[in-house]
């Protein structure tokens, strides 16, 4: 791996969390909690997501094999973040990511999002000599090297950066 993309997927993962704060910074707890349409989960519930997956996420490149990778594919790469990020397409999350009401308030939860992204971006910072030669699947993009895991994990907290600033646009109506 280059210094380059050392630097640059730690710089991605940095950006992905202040763009991720940005969309959330000034709501009163009463608009964190609002649900502007039925069925569609709150900026509070969002962030829970958020900070879910993450640590799932982490948990699971922590424990990454370190051989059978696939190779540099810096289109993939890129396909991906695209494809991750992309809102046209509404996915459905899993049961066990839903979010189940676990913080009370919406610093409660931006302090957990702070403190998981933390920790990924210390994960790449320790592990950036060896990200390509991690392996890890995902159930809907298959199998993974680590830095396109990184870049995953990243693209779905912009996901929903732009679903929360849909939700702000509702609630400020």
């Amino acid at each position: 791996m280059s210094p380059e993309s050392r630097t640059e997927i730690v710089q991605t993962l940095e950006d992905g969390r202040q763009q991720f704060v940005e969309t959330v910074r000034d709501l009163t707890e009463a608009e964190a909690q609002a649900h502007p349409q039925e069925g569609r989960w709150s900026v509070l519930e969002c962030v829970e997501h958020v900070t879910t997956v993450e640590e799932r996420f982490l948990g699971r490149i922590e424990k990454a094999q370190r051989e059978g990778a696939p190779p540099v594919n810096r289109e993939h790469e890129a396909e991906l973040a695209a494809r991750v990020k992309d809102r046209t397409m509404r996915a459905q999350a899993p049961d066990f990511v839903r979010p189940t009401g676990r913080f009370q308030t919406l610093a409660e939860a931006v302090d957990a999002f702070h403190a998981v992204r933390g920790r990924t971006i210390g994960f790449a910072e320790q592990n950036a000599g060896e990200l390509y030669s991690l392996a890890e699947a995902h159930p809907r993009f298959g199998p993974l090297n680590g830095m396109e895991f990184l870049i995953m994990m990243n693209s779905h907290v912009l996901r929903h950066a732009a679903q929360v600033s849909e939700l702000r646009a509702e609630l400020r109506k």
